[in-house]
């Protein structure tokens, strides 16, 4: 049996460059002042023969730090989740450090278990896209004295920086759009609120909205994503309800626009001519279904961006007092919400 090479050490670089730890220590940390030309080239051939690569935990232990930050994030196959990723990454790299990404599938078990085994790797730091964290895993966080910064979500009673969505302006600006379209019936389609902060925001800025316009009808309903029978008999029920005027559905989320899109095709409901339909964030398939699906897109990538950044900024000592950064969503208009004659 071929047995796997052992790893080489910094002895072993020390022994082929004729030299002694500390000055291989040195090359490494980049104090390439304090070395002769002569021995500088004498580690680099040493490194490149061995296939030296150096243990960046344990040196990043012995400096007391590991530039390890932990993401905990809702769930991995929600494309506004994989776009929030991509701009921590692009964040991470910019300013060197790697990230850790713990799917929990919105399971609040799964969100404690992984607290825990960041903590046990020694991040510096944390992003959360809460789900419904319980007492016991907000007491450890609190405890914990990590920095965080919550992402979409907020915590009920928990002080902690939060970037996300202006709620409030999206909502008002997708229910305006129909309102000014014609619509004069329209439903606010969620999934159960509970305490989860950017449902109760948008509904909130619908009503609000709604209030403001004379003769316009304004409903809401609360529907699990699986589903599909209470959504279809949901949609139907509001339509027929509604037949002697233009009726739209605002739904709140990206994952919920598609569940209700499937349902409008079951119930042969077409978007843009039966029903008008603008559902929040922006999804590949909208543009490609129909004559399109207007959607409230979201800077998802900017808003992983500067949690990220927001993190570094607590690691590095920052001790404002916790804020919330919001970003604006733009409407993307296409033929689901056109004026029904």
């Amino acid at each position: 049996m071929k047995h796997k090479a052992a790893r080489a050490t910094i002895n072993d670089v020390a022994k082929a460059a004729k030299t002694g730890k500390t000055s291989v220590s040195r090359y490494l940390n980049g104090e390439h002042h304090a070395l002769s030309s002569d021995l500088k080239q004498r580690i680099e051939q040493a490194i490149a023969a061995l296939n030296y690569r150096p243990n960046q935990m344990a040196r990043g232990l012995k400096r007391g730090r590991t530039r390890l930050i932990g993401l905990i994030i809702a769930d991995i196959t929600n494309p506004y989740s994989v776009d929030v990723l991509c701009g921590i990454e692009a964040a991470c790299r910019a300013r060197g450090f790697t990230l850790l990404v713990c799917n929990t599938n919105n399971e609040i078990d799964q969100e404690q278990h992984y607290l825990q085994l960041l903590s046990s790797y020694q991040v510096e730091g944390i992003v959360v896209n809460a789900v419904g964290m319980r007492e016991e895993a907000l007491n450890r966080l609190q405890q914990s004295l990590l920095p965080m910064v919550l992402i979409d979500r907020k915590i009920p009673d928990f002080s902690c920086d939060v970037v996300g969505l202006n709620n409030v302006q999206a909502a008002n600006d997708a229910t305006e759009h129909l309102v000014k379209n014609g619509y004069r019936a329209l439903l606010f389609l969620s999934e159960p609120l509970g305490l989860v902060n950017t449902r109760l925001e948008r509904l909130q800025a619908f009503r609000q909205c709604c209030a403001g316009h004379a003769g316009v009808i304004c409903e809401n309903a609360e529907v699990a994503l699986s589903d599909a029978a209470a959504m279809d008999r949901i949609i139907l029920d509001f339509y027929r309800r509604h037949a002697d005027r233009p009726a739209a559905l605002l739904v709140a989320n990206g994952a919920l626009t598609l569940q209700v899109a499937r349902a409008m095709r079951r119930l042969e409901l077409d978007w843009g001519r039966k029903m008008g339909l603008l559902g929040f964030d922006e999804l590949e398939w909208a543009e490609l279904a129909g004559d399109g699906i207007t959607t409230l897109k979201q800077p998802t990538w900017q808003i992983g961006y500067a949690a990220l950044e927001r993190v570094i900024a607590r690691i590095e000592g920052e001790a404002t007092t916790v804020e919330e950064q919001t970003f604006h969503g733009e409407l993307v208009v296409r033929g689901s919400s056109r004026p029904l004659a």
